[in-house]
């Protein structure tokens, strides 16, 4: 299945000053169109701002999407894997395996993000299983 729309995001550092070419994040995300949710999260990033000027860095993120998808409701949980080398952007956002609840139990799949114009969408190939 398939699913897309727009979603609006949050990002507010957690400022623990361990090194400066490192960071942590909390996610606050709300999705709109096929995917009517929010998520909350947190994201772990490092790079080489500073020392690389072509930008090479990598985050990785946990967020937990609670809504409905196409009219089923529940949560799952998305891992993202998000690496920079010199300029270039590599990005991997996936379902968490048996992380669905409710009628959303069972979900699979992999998320991608647009950035256009300063506007963020998603679009979001996936697998349920066949309602009861």
């Amino acid at each position: 299945m398939h699913a897309t729309g727009p979603f609006e995001v949050k990002l507010a550092p957690q400022d623990d000053k361990i090194d400066p070419s490192l960071g942590r994040m909390t996610i606050d995300k709300q999705f709109h169109g096929d995917l009517e949710a929010t998520s909350k999260g947190q994201m772990l990033t490092g790079g080489t701002a500073g020392t690389n000027p072509k930008g090479s860095g990598v985050y990785v993120a946990v967020e937990k999407v609670t809504g409905t998808l196409h009219g089923r409701t529940g949560s799952f949980i998305l891992y993202h894997t998000g690496i920079m080398t010199q300029g270039k952007p590599e990005l991997s956002i996936n379902v968490v395996p048996d992380s669905g609840t409710g009628q959303l139990a069972g979900i699979a799949g992999k998320m991608n993000i647009i950035i256009k114009d300063g506007k963020h969408s998603y679009d979001f190939e996936y697998t349920l299983p066949e309602a009861p």
